[in-house]
């Protein structure tokens, strides 16, 4: 008796495409954190990078619960001296609404090196179009993961 371990070269990586229209925010991330990170595969082995890579477009149009999007905050340091800065979740949807769901994978991938190279196959588009048409992108069905059923303009 044996355990099968996944080799690098051995696996085919996929392409998926999300639409995040309606999706909240933090469900949509928890799903697409599995997915580069390969649990949703038989093969799926820790040490070895065994996800696909997931294109999302209309990221601008995700949807936060509750009073996120008055409470919310993102802060960074630019290394300088009284160089915090910090941008509110709605000043970022507006300029970047593909950074919003972008840090949301990433805080829910484990923290160490191999997470930052399957991070790198995250593809996240504002709008309708993304060109990555050559690689046959399949649509995955995300259905019942934190879509909204009615969406409160200013919620």
């Amino acid at each position: 008796m044996s355990s099968y371990m996944a080799k690098p070269g051995e696996l085919e990586k996929k392409w998926h495409l999300v639409d995040a229209t309606g999706m909240v925010v933090g469900r949509l991330a928890a799903e697409i954190a599995r997915i580069l990170i390969g649990k949703h595969r038989p093969e799926y082995t820790p040490h070895v990078d065994t996800g696909d890579f997931v294109v999302v477009v209309n990221a601008e149009k995700v949807v936060l619960t509750g009073k996120k999007m008055d409470t919310k905050i993102y802060q960074w340091f630019t290394g300088y001296p009284g160089g915090r800065k910090i941008r509110g979740v709605r000043e970022m949807l507006a300029k970047h609404p593909e950074r919003v769901l972008r840090e949301a994978v990433r805080r829910m991938m484990p923290k160490n090196k191999l997470a930052r190279h399957q991070l790198a196959k995250l593809k996240v588009y504002a709008g309708p179009n993304h060109p990555h048409q050559a690689q046959q992108v399949k649509p995955l069905d995300l259905t019942g993961v934190g879509k909204v059923k009615k969406i409160i303009p200013g919620a």
